[in-house]
């Protein structure tokens, strides 16, 4: 099983950095068109570090195989309780158990700082992304249709939720 920690913004951006620019440039899983420098990925890196978590997976070399992080949903305060998260395994380190090893642990930081649900978008299809977020409780709570366009087609994101706490109802403490 890969190592799980922290990211490091001295030594990980980079990695992350690559990981990421694979799928803006070969795939439709982001909707950005252009892959950020390493400023802007330290930038992103480090908001997430700061707020919520991002933490990295290693495989036995110590290469870094796989990312996962929450961040704001919106800016608006009353969201505030709610987190995105997202994934990402480098090519070729897919159905390993990477997505998983990496989730468990940051829905547990994010439960532990005062976050009550988390939220998950994906570009439809991707069999993998929502059976690794069904398998770990997150429940489809809708589509946007013809959301995004690239490579040459309208693409859809569907969306999922994950209860963060046992007490959905009740009242938020604030966040650490």
């Amino acid at each position: 099983m890969p190592l799980v920690r922290a990211a490091d913004l001295d030594r990980d951006v980079e990695p992350c950095r690559a990981i990421y620019a694979h799928y803006v440039e070969h795939t439709v899983v982001s909707f950005e068109t252009e892959a950020p420098s390493a400023a802007e990925m330290r930038e992103r890196m480090a908001a997430a570090v700061r707020s919520h978590a991002w933490l990295v997976a290693e495989d036995d070399g110590g290469e870094v195989v796989g990312y996962a992080y929450g961040a704001p949903h919106r800016a608006r305060a009353a969201y505030r309780f709610l987190t995105e998260v997202s994934v990402y395994v480098a090519p070729g380190h897919e159905r390993r158990g990477l997505g998983r090893a990496l989730y468990d642990p940051l829905l547990g930081r994010l439960r532990q700082r005062g976050y009550r649900t988390a939220v998950a978008g994906m570009t439809l299809p991707n069999p993998g992304s929502q059976g690794l977020h069904a398998s770990l409780g997150f429940s489809v709570i809708g589509t946007f249709r013809r959301a995004g366009w690239k490579h040459g087609a309208w693409r859809d994101t569907g969306w999922m939720e994950l209860s963060l706490v046992d007490d959905p109802d009740g009242p938020p403490a604030e966040l650490t």
